[in-house]
C-alpha cells in the first residue's frame, strides 16, 4: 500500500515511517522542511507541503491508500487552530483525489467523557489540570478536528492516545475501543497501532484509545523531561 503521513518529522512519525516501510509498504512523508528529514530509504519519497496552505497537498494524497495526520502542536495558552485548519485541508485534497481512507491522531484529552482504568489519583489529577490550563486551548481546536473528520464522508479512524512518552520498544499496550488505561501512551506503541491500522477495517468510522500500561513514567518524570507536546 501507498501510506501519506502528515506529520512524519515527528518523533512519533519518523517511528511509524519506519515500522510502515519495514512492513514493504511504501510511504509519502509529508513535512514542511524536507530537506531535513533524517530518514533516505527505498520506498520512501520526502515530500515539502504545508497542511496550512493547502496547496500541495493534493500531490502529497494522489494514489496514496490511507491517509495518516499526526499533526502536533505545542501546548499553549494562545489560541491553536493547527489540527482543525489542517485537517479541513487534508480532507479538501482527498475528496478531490478521491482518496478515501483516513486515520487521525487526536488524544483522550479531547474527550472529556472518556472513561479512565486503574489511574493514581495523583495521576488523574496531572491530566486534569493540563486539559484545562496550558492545554485547553489544544484539545479544543482537537474537538474541531474530530468533527470535522466525522462529517468527512471518508473512511476514518480517530485514534486518541494520552500522554506521549519515549520507550525504547513496543510494550503490551491496550488499545480499540475500550477505556483508556492510566494516562500515558508510548510513542513506540502509539507507532505500532497505527501500522496495524493501515489494512484493518473494523475500526472504520470508529473512535478508539492506545494506552501503555507497563514502564509508564511517574508524574514528576513527566514534568522534568517531556516537552508538552501531543505527538
Amino acid at each position: 500500500m501507498r501510506v501519506a503521513i502528515f506529520g512524519a518529522s515527528g518523533p512519533t512519525g519518523l517511528l511509524l515511517t519506519k515500522n510502515v516501510l519495514d512492513t514493504g509498504h511504501t510511504v509519502v512523508a509529508v513535512t514542511r522542511h524536507p530537506d531535513q528529514f533524517p530518514l533516505r530509504r527505498p520506498g520512501l519519497t520526502v515530500m515539502g507541503a504545508d497542511v496550512r496552505a493547502g496547496t500541495a497537498l493534493r500531490n502529497a494524497v494522489d494514489g496514496a491508500d490511507v491517509v495518516i495526520s499526526m499533526l502536533g502542536e505545542t501546548y499553549s495558552v494562545k489560541r491553536i487552530d493547527l489540527y482543525s485548519v489542517g485537517i479541513a485541508n487534508i480532507i479538501t485534497a482527498m475528496q478531490q483525489a478521491n482518496v478515501h481512507r483516513l486515520i487521525v491522531v487526536s488524544s483522550t484529552g479531547a474527550d472529556p467523557a472518556q472513561g479512565r482504568r486503574n489511574t493514581p489519583w495523583a495521576l488523574r489529577l496531572f491530566g486534569s489540570v493540563i486539559t484545562r490550563t496550558i492545554g485547553r486551548t489544544t484539545y479544543v481546536d482537537m474537538r474541531r478536528m474530530e468533527s470535522l473528520v466525522r462529517g468527512s464522508g471518508l473512511d476514518w479512524t480517530i485514534v486518541r492516545p494520552s500522554t506521549l512518552f519515549d520507550h525504547p520498544t513496543v510494550t503490551k499496550y491496550v488499545a480499540g475501543e475500550v477505556d483508556a488505561e492510566g494516562i500515558y501512551t508510548a510513542r513506540t506503541d502509539l507507532a505500532d497501532y497505527l501500522a496495524t491500522l493501515i489494512s484493518a477495517r473494523d475500526t472504520i468510522r470508529r473512535a478508539v484509545v492506545v494506552s501503555t500500561t507497563h514502564g509508564a513514567p511517574t508524574v514528576l518524570q513527566t514534568l522534568r523531561g517531556e516537552p508538552f507536546r501531543t505527538t
